[in-house]
């Protein structure tokens, strides 16, 4: 399973064959959110291994694009991202969620680390 670091989704989300799904619940969602993300409100449902909850969004995600999934911290994307993968999306994973999204806008000192300790590992 693919997954991409905050800064690789910030360097290719301008271009159109990117797609990101956000699946935290519509108030986070809210509250705050990737630019031109799409949220499809099924955090509760995958975290609980309902992966059917996704099928009623399928007609939106294109399957020509590129599609990376967002969650809170990256844990339930996770589902998202295998359960589109199995239906033959090309698919990845927000490494850190909408959290670790939010450090890398904000460059804070834990992002920083994190992004030198994930290089370090093989």
């Amino acid at each position: 399973m693919r997954s991409v670091s905050p800064s690789q989704l910030d360097t290719v989300r301008s271009e159109d064959d990117v797609f990101v799904l956000d699946v935290r619940p519509e108030s986070d969602y809210q509250r705050g959110h990737i630019d031109g993300s799409y949220n499809a409100p099924v955090y509760h449902e995958l975290r609980s291994g309902e992966t059917d909850a996704l099928n009623a969004y399928l007609d939106d995600i294109p399957t020509e694009a590129e599609v990376v999934t967002v969650c809170k911290a990256g844990v339930v994307a996770k589902t998202a991202t295998q359960t589109l993968d199995a239906r033959g999306y090309d698919v990845a994973t927000l490494t850190g969620g909408y959290m670790g999204w939010r450090q890398y806008e904000k460059n804070t000192l834990v992002y920083r680390i994190a992004s030198v300790l994930s290089r370090l590992r093989p």
